[in-house]
């Protein structure tokens, strides 16, 4: 049976064993909301499927594996395995769980393109609804990409340098609408780069490799500033839990600090990179693509001129000539 987490996290904490890279797979609870929404998000889409393939018509495997195995298992490692039982307990273990629910699940539930698949399978009344939401002002205010942008960079900053941080360490319902907050900023960010689903705010290919390269050095310099604070982030938090049973493996405080931040910038500039190298990759299929119909049209519009030259002409030396009678 699995553990049930306790609403209070440093309660919960005191009876936490050593972590360690088991206690990620061995150390697993329910926390009922992100545990309703997984459940919630894969059947859905799963539904999705079902009537596709019912009807004849085909999905993409690779979409399902995105969405349901890379997103929404990522979703899953972060707030129920090891990694959501510690994370108010190691500020590192809460920084690996930060960069899956910033960046990976966004990245990986936008290459499963639900929003297309909502509206291939939706009833009528309820494709009318999505579309209104999806041309809405407020969605095409939100889908903004420098306003996004201005959002996922500023997030980070304003959680762990304000008092947001320690509020989510001393309440149950402060912490899961930071996770929620996580997924959505990156959802806004992410998902019209992608420029997989119909989504407002997409933008051409090399705005989105653009944007994708301003946000590496935001994580780089946002790493290294944690790496270099003397100044403990949740340091009543943590320093009490040192203080607890606990006390006798947790690292240092600080130690531990410089951890995650090295975390958040290593794990941001890898997976920065990597989506960069797929929008790069996006990009030169599309211009190829679009280098392909060109050459089409110009090798149409050369048929039809000859074509016309050629009809122009006409046939010499068998019309009637006037000037012979």
């Amino acid at each position: 049976m699995l553990p049930v987490l306790s609403a209070s996290s440093q309660d919960a904490a005191e009876t936490l064993p050593p972590f360690t890279l088991g206690s990620v797979f061995t150390e697993w609870g329910i926390d009922p909301i992100p545990f309703v929404v997984a459940v919630w998000a894969v059947g859905l889409y799963a539904l999705g499927v079902v009537t596709l393939h019912r009807r004849g018509d085909r999905w993409p495997v690779g979409r399902t594996l995105a969405f349901v195995g890379l997103g929404m298992g990522s979703f899953v490692l972060a707030t129920l395995s090891g990694l959501g039982r510690y994370d108010t307990t190691l500020l590192s273990v809460h920084m690996v769980q930060h960069m899956l629910l910033s960046m990976v699940v966004p990245l990986a539930l936008a290459l499963g393109a639900p929003v297309t698949l909502a509206l291939r399978t939706l009833p009528a009344a309820p494709r009318r609804w999505l579309l209104a939401v999806l041309h809405s002002r407020l969605a095409t205010v939100l889908a903004f990409a420098p306003l996004a942008f201005v959002l996922y960079v500023a997030s980070p900053w304003a959680l762990y340098f304000s008092s947001w941080y320690d509020a989510s360490l001393s309440s149950s319902y402060v912490h899961q609408m930071m996770h929620i907050h996580l997924v959505l900023v990156g959802t806004l960010f992410f998902w019209p780069l992608m420029g997989v689903d119909p989504v407002p705010g997409r933008v051409s290919h090399p705005f989105r490799v653009l944007l994708t390269l301003m946000t590496l050095p935001f994580h780089a310099f946002l790493g290294v500033t944690i790496m270099g604070q003397t100044r403990l982030i949740g340091a009543e938090h943590y320093l009490a839990l040192r203080e607890g049973p606990m006390g006798a493996w947790l690292p240092p405080a600080l130690e531990d600090q410089h951890l995650a931040g090295g975390i958040l910038w290593a794990s941001g500039d890898l997976i920065g990179v990597l989506f960069f190298g797929v929008l790069f990759t996006q990009w030169l299929r599309s211009s190829m693509k679009e280098a392909a119909r060109e050459d089409r049209k110009l090798d149409l519009q050369e048929r039809r001129a000859r074509v016309t030259s050629a009809s122009g002409a006409g046939p010499r030396g068998h019309g009637y000539d006037a000037s012979r009678d």
